[in-house]
């Protein structure tokens, strides 16, 4: 196997040290640069706890790189759901001299509270080695770090999450409804938060020669637009400036089109053997399928992470996600390290409100749940629902 120049630098780094971050972009092969910098190791278990829908593909990709270690691999979800998974690998672990934790999307840890969250820092506890994996850079998830360091070891940050919020995030609390809600404003501080993870931290964008090329193709919601009028006015009517019933009615008001007629046709123009389609709902994928059966169709929730589709030049975003993330996890199935051709990105756009506020806050790499909070926040809730 032959790493490139980023791959070298991450396994020279981190082998320094007995605990890391990859946050290496999607597409620059942080697979195989773990692999190697376990090899330097003395370890004699491995643990992978990954997100439960990309544990066939980490099982192929171990084999594919000739993976000799004696390992395990567990869903991070099933760690929550099962006490005798969970003492089962404790079991496994205490047997080990030299065990060795891996995390692979490690956002999945970052709610403190969840069960996942601490069984995975109780089991890192139990390892002499700990690496966290993750496709995002570290500037896009700042609140998010203190989790993950914390599971690498809370001798690196030397404080709780409160003081790590005071120090590097500025926010607003606000109330409404009788409910306290809160707003980044902000991050400071950085370059001394930097300083103090450096040694543990390798973090590295994908540069390809290979070009990407994003095209809007627009269509006109006719049969479905009834269903859309009638919940965005049911809407209006009992608007109640919560978060949960925005995002909630948000997502209805986007299904009642997500199989528009007009859409199929508009995909039949665009797909060939190289094409991939995105979708967001169970509903639309259904429709895909049906319509398309030799094409191959994702959802954003499981086809968005650990699959290398870089045999495919083409995707179409067939119902546009709130997660600017998620979209860029999507776009780097196809441009990755291997891909031989430039790739082009189909963003299917619909006549209503609804879709030209998601495309302003995928340009803007906001979610929908933050564009609502800040505008509840300046007195512009209801101008912004009526954008809808």
């Amino acid at each position: 196997m032959t790493l490139s120049a980023d791959q070298n630098k991450a396994v020279h780094q981190l082998s320094k040290v007995k605990v890391g971050a990859l946050f290496m972009e999607p597409g620059t092969g942080k697979t195989l640069t773990a692999i190697e910098l376990i090899n330097t190791t003395d370890t004699d278990y491995c643990l992978f706890i990954v997100p439960f829908s990309t544990k066939e593909n980490l099982s192929k990709e171990l084999v594919k790189w000739n993976f000799s270690r004696p390992y395990r691999i567990v869903g991070v979800e099933t760690l929550s759901g099962s006490d005798r998974t969970y003492l089962d690998i404790i079991s496994d672990m205490s047997q080990a001299n030299h065990a060795f934790v891996i995390v692979d999307e490690s956002l999945k840890i970052k709610n403190i509270n969840a069960i996942r969250t601490y069984r995975t820092i109780e089991l890192g506890r139990l390892a002499e080695y700990r690496l966290i994996l993750n496709g995002t850079p570290i500037s896009k998830n700042i609140l998010d770090l203190w989790p993950q360091m914390n599971f690498l070891s809370p001798k690196i940050l030397k404080m709780t999450e409160n003081e790590f919020k005071d120090t590097f995030v500025s926010y607003v609390k606000f109330k409404q409804d009788g409910k306290w809600h809160e707003f980044i404003k902000n991050y400071h501080n950085l370059d001394y938060l930097y300083s103090i993870i450096a040694p543990f931290v390798f973090d590295a964008k994908l540069n390809l020669s290979k070009k990407q090329k994003h095209v809007s193709i627009d269509y006109s919601i006719t049969e479905r637009i009834e269903q859309y009028e009638t919940i965005r006015d049911n809407f209006l009517n009992n608007f109640m400036n919560d978060p949960n019933i925005f995002i909630k009615m948000t997502q209805s008001m986007q299904m009642a089109y997500c199989d528009e007629p007009i859409k199929l046709k508009k995909v039949s123009k665009l797909i060939d053997d190289n094409t991939v389609i995105f979708c967001k709902f169970i509903r639309s994928k259904n429709t895909l399928i049906e319509a398309f059966p030799t094409t191959k169709v994702l959802t954003y929730g499981t086809g968005s992470l650990g699959l290398n589709l870089q045999e495919y030049n083409k995707i179409v975003f067939f119902d546009k996600t709130f997660d600017y993330a998620q979209q860029e996890q999507a776009e780097r199935r196809i441009y990755r390290m291997g891909q031989s051709e430039d790739v082009t990105y189909y963003h299917l756009t619909g006549d209503v409100g609804l879709e030209s506020m998601i495309d302003r806050n995928i340009k803007n790499k906001v979610t929908m749940l933050s564009a609502f909070k800040k505008a509840a926040m300046e007195n512009k809730g209801k101008e912004l629902i009526d954008n809808l």
